[in-house]
């Protein structure tokens, strides 16, 4: 368990597919439902997902997105729920502890530290009992801000937010035109 720039995750390898299961089965997440790709830069998830489009990842990340992107090759179909053509990745803004693991492995796996449709942990008081007995480690952060990342649908001919999270949905919008020239 690992503190992001934004909520505690839960994370492990994401080139395991046992270990996504283990965190749908800890988060009680339908397996239609997809997990996100976290890296330590760009770079990262380029090397794992080669046909990410550049321009959006480099204009938006890092920060507090997780941008849903093609997923042609359908790399890594067991984080990707029941829409194997698409894949959610993000590179947070971090310091500390979580950077430093990042800079160690490169990326996660990653989903919220919250029971399925249970409210965002910024604490680790805030995280399940059962998550917390169910990581093999956990990294304390402190105080987070509590709010999840904002996901930008970047699929289709013009971008949607899927969640307003801690970046307002019409800033979002607006660095996603941006990023696409529009």
């Amino acid at each position: 368990m690992l503190p992001t720039d934004t909520v505690y995750g839960l994370c492990g390898d994401p080139l395991d597919e046992a270990v996504a299961r283990e965190l749908y089965r800890l988060k009680q997440r339908p397996a239609e439902q997809p997990l996100a790709l976290l890296a330590k830069e760009v770079e990262v998830l380029l090397e794992l997902v080669p046909e990410l489009p550049p321009a959006p990842l480099e204009a938006l990340l890092p920060g507090a997105y997780t941008l849903v992107l093609p997923n042609p090759s359908q790399r890594l179909r067991w984080l990707t729920g029941s829409a194997p053509e698409t894949i959610g990745v993000r590179v947070p803004e971090l310091t500390g502890p979580t950077a430093e693991v990042l800079e160690q492995v490169g990326a996660v796996v990653a989903t919220s530290a919250n029971l399925h449709g249970g409210p965002e942990a910024g604490r680790l008081d805030d995280v399940p009992a059962e998550l917390l007995e169910g990581a093999a480690a956990v990294v304390d952060g402190g105080e987070l801000p509590g709010t999840p990342s904002t996901v930008l649908d970047l699929t289709g001919d013009e971008p949607r937010v899927l969640r307003e999270g801690a970046v307002s949905a019409r800033e979002a919008l607006e660095r996603a035109a941006a990023a696409f020239g529009r």
